[in-house]
């Protein structure tokens, strides 16, 4: 106690009035310029984009306006006189402030590039920006955190040798995280599926939904949210209906064996007619295949523009109806599953 009022008396009430003065006038003046360079910016969107008002409007409340309340701070107390262990408690606030607001500022900048023109040219995906911009915060972190512990005082040095015996050991013991890792970012970079591919997954399937550092979302036709790890993800037989310029859609039809010849012939020239009348299709081919238990199979074939499931199962309904219609015109009758048991006579020759 006798130690701080030794430290206060070293400035007059006078001092530390003006002090107070500068550090509350200041903050309420800074606070209003900002206030007023804020609306400016919002009023500019006539003449500027929006997102550059808002990446502007971002770093002045990121950077500006934290710099500037600390920058009035400093210089009220500054010129109050408290003694050598006070005067290196501010040096090394400055230090850590200026530190982090670097940081800050490189990260800005970085996302700023990365987000504005190599998305915009098409050379990165969202998911490669979003990656590539943790990779590199990552590394500005760990930099100016290192930078820091030096102006500090720590021996940097011995800490980096700590450190990387260490992460060998975080290494080991994390082979599962870090395999998962390296998966995350092969997945952003050779892009064998991004979000909103519908894939299969051996018996999986659904739509992607969230590709993250460890597991990837995906949700099922069924509604529920599959989570896998990417490294079992990237290890598994994956297909992806995305990137399917036609689907094939192959199907059977029976028709009973009482069915002539002569309509049997004419089936596979109604299958082409009713196909070729559907738009975004293209028929391949019908062939009366094989004989069937209970009925003569037709083998049909046929392609669909697109990958889009529900217009698969529209023109399929379609496809389906016609040539239901078709058969009952010619009369041409569907075989369902039935067995003919055929009695010998030998009981009544016996009788008789």
């Amino acid at each position: 106690m006798d130690k701080l009022s030794e430290i206060l008396s070293r400035n007059s009430i006078r001092e530390y009035i003006i002090s107070l003065v500068i550090l509350i006038g200041g903050g309420a003046l800074f606070r209003l310029v900002t206030y007023f360079i804020l609306r400016i910016f919002r009023k500019s969107s006539k003449y500027v984009s929006d997102e550059i008002i808002k990446d502007i409007q971002l770093a002045i409340k990121k950077i500006l306006i934290p710099l500037g309340y600390f920058g009035i701070f400093y210089i009220s107390f500054k010129r109050l006189t408290f003694g050598a262990n006070v005067n290196h408690l501010f040096k090394y606030g400055l230090v850590v402030v200026l530190t982090f607001l670097g940081i800050r500022s490189v990260s800005l900048l970085v996302g700023y590039i990365l987000s504005n023109y190599y998305a915009k040219q098409k050379k990165f995906t969202k998911e490669m920006v979003n990656g590539i911009s943790l990779i590199f915060k990552s590394f500005v972190w760990i930099f100016g955190i290192i930078f820091l512990l030096d102006n500090l005082g720590f021996k940097v040095k011995t800490l980096m040798t700590g450190i990387g015996i260490g992460g060998v050991a975080l290494a080991l013991a994390t082979q599962t995280v870090l395999a998962d890792l390296f998966g995350y970012f092969a997945i952003l970079f050779d892009k064998p599926f991004k979000e909103g591919d519908f894939l299969i997954i051996d018996n999986y399937l659904g739509i992607v939904e969230h590709i993250g550092i460890k597991t990837t979302r995906i949700r099922s036709l069924h509604g529920e949210e599959l989570i896998f790890s990417n490294n079992d993800l990237l290890n598994s037989r994956i297909k992806n209906y995305i990137s399917m310029e036609e689907r094939r859609v192959l199907f059977n039809i029976g028709v009973t064996y009482s069915t002539p010849a002569e309509k049997l012939e004419k089936i596979p020239e109604m299958i082409k007619s009713i196909i070729g009348e559907i738009e975004d299709t293209r028929f391949d081919r019908c062939h009366f295949s094989k004989y069937g238990d209970f009925n003569l199979i037709l083998e049909i074939v046929y392609y669909i523009k697109g990958a889009d499931y529900n217009k698969y199962m529209d023109i399929q309904q379609k496809v389906n109806l016609a040539i239901k219609r078709k058969f009952e015109e010619e009369g041409i009758k569907f075989a369902f599953p039935t067995q003919t048991v055929h009695l010998s006579q030998e009981n009544e020759l016996k009788e008789a």
